[in-house]
């Protein structure tokens, strides 16, 4: 698997959903045609655009005069940066806010940002009205590769991860690379946890690829919207089988029993991103695999390598403030895994490898073993 040598037209990957299919279009600088792609699927349409401070900052203004430009009407909505305002009262917040502004059921929803602004605008235009359309513009790598596509969105409780929300499919996603490059490298690297995820659970190739162009994807070469284009791909794929969740896109899941988890005990803080949390996960549902002997132990090492050459921390010991209650105690984590929305009938379900690039879904998993395997990784000596 090879990259591109430069970087050339918009890539456009179809999420194949019969009469809500719509386009992922990739590419750099595609932010100023916006509103002629909005205006060319809805005509004399209305738009909130929902964002963040830090983003509005970057990109709200060349996102109106985009808009603007093809005689669309804006109203901004902008919310706290972070995911403080994926609560009950954020999404109060922008529902009141769009009522505000007038958005009807023709018009549409625009969500100018990382994943929590997209999770955040795509619920409150769900329930908008009952339902109005959302466009999102995704802003973060981790939104770009993951969160933007497949329709899931939502808020967190306090109780857990993502349990209140819908399935809401977008009309359109635009994933201009270019503004990936305001990010900082932690907010980067915690969206590539997510890119490598799809080579471990369905492509090895593909993340055997990764291991010698992960340098070129954090630069902004070519490789990054290759790599972006093979992991909206692959989601697209799995989307269009199980739009929701009954069958293996619960695949797409891999590392993220784990990683919510230590979200939650670290209280949705930017003590632990959420790509972060990902990357520990996937380390840690590797290791469990290989203690139930299903994949190799240095397949498992392998990954954890990768990872930590990124830059991502692959231990939970790597988390700020590892000390605190909540993270070295394997009883309290696994009772924030028992909120997990794949759990059945309170039995345990986590993805879990046979190899690199082969993930299954693992149900029943016994409580038992998951807490013994925990407090043998709490009691790890750090390095």
């Amino acid at each position: 698997m090879t990259a591109p040598l430069k970087h050339g037209d918009p890539i456009v990957v179809d999420v194949a959903l019969a009469d809500r299919a719509y386009d992922i279009v990739i590419g750099r600088d595609l932010l100023d045609s916006l509103g002629a792609r909005v205006a060319a699927l809805r005509p004399g349409v209305r738009t909130a655009i929902v964002t963040d401070r830090r983003v509005a900052r970057y990109w709200l203004e060349r996102t109106e005069a985009s808009l603007g430009a093809a005689g669309i009407a804006t109203a901004p909505i902008v919310v706290e940066e972070g995911e403080g305002s994926k609560t009950y009262a954020g999404l109060e917040r922008v529902s009141e806010a769009l009522i505000a502004a007038k958005i009807e059921r023709n018009d549409l929803v625009i969500a100018l940002g990382g994943g929590v602004v997209g999770d955040l605008a795509g619920f409150a235009a769900a329930i908008l009205r009952r339902g109005v359309d959302f466009v999102q513009v995704p802003t973060s790598l981790l939104a770009q590769v993951d969160s933007s596509v497949g329709g899931k969105t939502g808020i967190n409780s306090p109780q857990g991860k993502n349990l209140l929300g819908a399935f809401h499919q977008p009309l359109l996603v635009v994933a201009d690379t270019s503004v990936l490059d305001t990010l900082s490298p932690r907010q980067f690297r915690a969206g590539y946890a997510e890119i490598a995820k799809y080579g471990v659970l369905g492509d090895a190739a593909f993340f055997t690829w990764l291991e010698t162009s992960h340098a070129d994807i954090l630069k902004g070469g070519a490789a990054r919207e290759h790599a972006i284009a093979t992991s909206c791909r692959a989601k697209a794929a799995i989307v269009a089988r199980d739009e929701r969740e009954t069958g293996d896109r619960a695949l797409l899941n891999l590392g993220h029993t784990f990683g919510h988890a230590l979200e939650a005990a670290t209280g949705f803080s930017d003590r632990l991103f959420h790509g972060e949390g990902v990357a520990i996960g996937m380390v840690l549902a590797a290791e469990f695999s290989a203690s139930l002997g299903m994949i190799a132990p240095q397949d498992a090492a392998r990954i954890a390598r990768h990872l930590a050459d990124v830059g991502l921390p692959t231990h939970l010991q790597d988390i700020a403030g590892f000390a605190q209650e909540g993270l070295a105690d394997a009883d309290a984590l696994l009772a924030l895994m028992a909120q997990d929305k794949k759990v059945r009938r309170g039995r345990l379900t986590f993805i879990l490898l046979e190899a690199v690039g082969r993930a299954v879904i693992a149900r029943d998993v016994d409580g038992a073993l998951v807490r013994d395997f925990l407090a043998a990784k709490l009691a790890r000596r750090p390095q």
